[in-house]
């Protein structure tokens, strides 16, 4: 039988590392629920998908939108820009997906942080394309 040696266990140490995980998001697994709101995993889903689907259909029509009208829209660009940015984690995520590479934890925990910010940014877009 092992006996425990408090010399090569720092248990204060290990205590600490486990509340900064807690405290940081990285328990998130243990307890079952996804992004800001505590979803369930299948709710979670279901609303990334839906964010994606919504600034990749505004992506596609801003680019439409330009190819037609010649006119001014800074606004509308340096917001289409920050969406861009917001939602690069889950575009990323879904690239990586749909080419059957691995998408990792540490991708799937930007998605879960970011994906709120990626909705906003997309409906201010959406509201400056008149919707």
């Amino acid at each position: 039988m092992t006996i425990w040696n408090p010399n090569w266990v720092n248990l204060p140490g290990l205590m600490l590392i486990w509340v900064t995980l807690m405290l940081s998001g990285c328990g998130t697994p243990f307890w079952g629920s996804y992004g800001v709101k505590g979803q369930s995993k299948e709710e979670f889903t279901r609303y990334v998908e839906s964010v994606f689907k919504l600034q990749n259909s505004l992506t596609s029509e801003i680019m439409e939108f330009l190819e037609t009208d010649v006119s001014n829209h800074d606004d509308l660009l340096k917001a289409e820009q920050h969406m861009q940015e917001a939602c690069g984690p889950l575009n990323e995520y879904a690239s990586r997906e749909s080419e059957g590479l691995s998408t990792g934890i540490l991708l799937s925990r930007r998605v879960e942080k970011t994906a709120i910010d990626c909705e906003q940014a997309a409906e201010k877009v959406k509201l400056l394309l008149g919707h």
